[in-house]
């Protein structure tokens, strides 16, 4: 069995959600899983580690809508997938507006398993 230990729970992300590099207005990869403190893509696009990064993407809003979340984000790591030019890249959040940072997650707390 694995034990958690990452300081916030990470919420597998069960459907596509498409994360958009804001400078560029490109798509740069999926959201694999999230935290309130980062997230994991499966990225499409060469990235670059230790770089900063200002991402968008849109999480359920909980009445059938979307909330969209602007996120300045440090990419920490980044190793290759087995599917070809995609990688796997770890964001820190380092700016998230208040207001999406508690509508995150309350989405992570209410979308979680159980205990």
């Amino acid at each position: 069995m694995t034990t958690e230990t990452r300081r916030a729970p990470r919420l597998p992300v069960p459907s596509l959600i498409p994360v958009r590099d804001q400078m560029t207005g490109a798509v740069i990869g999926r959201l694999s899983n999230i935290s309130e403190t980062g997230m994991l893509l499966i990225a499409s696009s060469g990235l670059h580690e230790d770089a900063l990064y200002q991402l968008q993407f849109a999480i359920p809003d909980g009445r059938g809508g979307q909330t969209t979340i602007d996120a300045g984000v440090h990419l920490l790591w980044r190793e290759p997938a087995q599917a070809p030019e995609q990688s796997w890249v770890g964001f820190r959040f380092l700016t998230l507006p208040k207001e999406q940072r508690e509508h995150l997650v309350r989405w992570i707390e209410e979308s979680l398993p159980a205990p």
